[in-house]
């Protein structure tokens, strides 16, 4: 069953990569909006993100499975390109997005507010505050968070096969039942293995930038200090 059940792997890594990079940008620009506070447009970021957490994923599964068809006639676009696989990438995607967002945020709230204070009476735009001073700094403290966003995701993909997307699981299920359920506990048992060495391999790129940001931000937190001390005098 290995083999049949590796040929999946490619689908379930494809909606694990867009759901990762595009629940990153989604996250970032949400996070953007959360902190300005931008009238109407921050409540309605603050909306996204209470839907993202709140509603189990398997339900965001169905609503974007049933409501992207719908849009799509809306609008006037053939709905036969939603297929189980699209529905699953955006449905992942945003989920990712919103959680993520409630990693990077307190993060960035976390940086002192003097920084923030001392970097703007210098004259630092905002782009350059988040990049030299808040922003490295906030890294390195989301970066734990966004580690265990990075394997609810890994666990989560698991669920597509309830829309219809052919990945592992769902493939997984077809052999079962093709061979009258006599290797439930074996086939299990490598669902499991693969599962496992995803997050492990996840938390060891993970682990690996904690490590390697640690120094880093070291350097950029003594900088930060010298533009506090600096603004200050």
């Amino acid at each position: 069953m290995i083999p049949e059940l590796l040929s999946a792997l490619p689908l379930t890594l494809a909606i694990m990569f867009v759901a990762l990079f595009a629940g990153f940008l989604l996250a970032l620009a949400t996070t953007t909006l959360r902190i300005r506070r931008i009238v109407v447009i921050s409540s309605l970021a603050d909306l996204y993100v209470s839907y993202a957490r709140s509603v189990p994923v398997v339900l965001q599964l169905f609503v974007a499975f049933y409501g992207l068809p719908l849009v799509a006639a809306m609008l006037g676009v053939q709905d036969d390109i939603f297929t189980p696989t699209i529905a699953a990438m955006v449905a992942l995607s945003l989920y990712h997005g919103g959680y993520l967002s409630e990693v990077m945020r307190p993060a960035y709230l976390a940086i002192d507010s003097g920084q923030h204070h001392a970097a703007d009476s210098l004259g630092y735009s905002f782009r350059q505050k988040i990049t030299r001073i808040v922003g490295p700094q906030a890294i390195h403290i989301a970066l734990p968070g966004y580690g265990n966003a990075i394997i609810y995701l890994i666990h989560n993909v698991a669920l597509v096969m309830y829309i219809g997307a052919a990945d592992v699981m769902a493939t997984a299920h077809l052999i079962m039942e093709r061979d009258y359920n006599q290797y439930q506990f074996g086939t299990y048992l490598v669902l499991a293995a693969i599962y496992s060495l995803l997050c492990l391999i996840a938390w060891l790129i993970v682990r690996f930038f904690e490590l390697r940001h640690a120094k880093y931000t070291s350097h950029t937190a003594t900088v930060a200090e010298k533009v506090k001390f600096t603004a200050s005098v």
